[in-house]
């Protein structure tokens, strides 16, 4: 998960940092509007952290300006303005939600989950499959990541939409020579582990956020953050 936090506070900014990549995201900051404005317009983000209260162009403004371009992203206001009038305002202005400082990590990390699945249910069509920034499309049969498309042969697409309709599910050799070439007896061929480095190649090389892990003695598992027993 990709996420775009606009504030201008460094203690702040540290800890939301340090948990927020602690509990698997990846984090950009901008310590101003006008930069917070300018990181929106040419990234890709799953949400955006907006501070109202900043140098330069106030969060208020940056919501606004976002929203000429992007109806999709989730943003979430975070600020000490707490008051019934600045909550609307907020809101009004293009926010999906509000959360005032002081608060508590665990409810951030909440409030973000619960926006993105949201924005995500809400805008991605139903064959677009979509995990960090990589878009999977069943019905044209083809992917991209961050916008970038990806020359893919029909043997490598095929493998990929099999991972992405099996995301967190740890899948053996045979389960994809079953499912991916149609072979029901593994013949000690190596085309699996072959294909899968052709893949990783494509959709991960050049990314920090990698999707495809290795299982060791057991397969392969598609996720965002590999777990502790995987490697890559």
């Amino acid at each position: 998960m990709k996420v775009l936090l606009v504030e201008d506070e460094p203690g702040l900014v540290s800890v939301i940092v340090r948990g927020l990549t602690e509990a698997g995201m990846e984090v950009s900051v901008a310590a101003d509007g006008n930069m917070g404005l300018e990181m929106a317009q040419t990234h890709s983000f799953d949400i955006i952290i907006l501070d109202i209260m900043l140098p330069g162009m106030n969060g208020i403004q940056v919501c606004k300006e976002i929203r000429k371009q992007n109806d999709s992203v989730a943003i979430l206001m975070l600020t000490a303005l707490s008051s019934t009038e600045n909550i609307v305002t907020g809101l009004n202005s293009g926010a999906d939600d509000y959360l005032a400082k002081p608060f508590k990590f665990p409810e951030l990390e909440a409030r973000i989950r619960t926006l993105v699945r949201r924005s995500k249910i809400g805008s991605a069509p139903k064959n677009v499959i979509s995990i960090a920034g990589l878009e999977v499309d069943t019905l044209s049969k083809t992917a991209k990541r961050d916008n970038k498309n990806i020359a893919l042969t029909a043997t490598e697409y095929h493998l990929l939409e099999y991972f992405a309709k099996n995301q967190n599910m740890v899948l053996s050799r045979i389960q994809i020579l079953e499912n991916v070439w149609d072979i029901d007896f593994n013949m000690g061929t190596n085309v699996v582990d072959v294909y899968v480095n052709y893949l990783r190649k494509k959709i991960d090389n050049g990314y920090d956020v990698k999707l495809i892990h290795t299982v060791f003695g057991m397969g392969y598992i598609f996720k965002e953050q590999a777990p502790d027993e995987t490697s890559n």
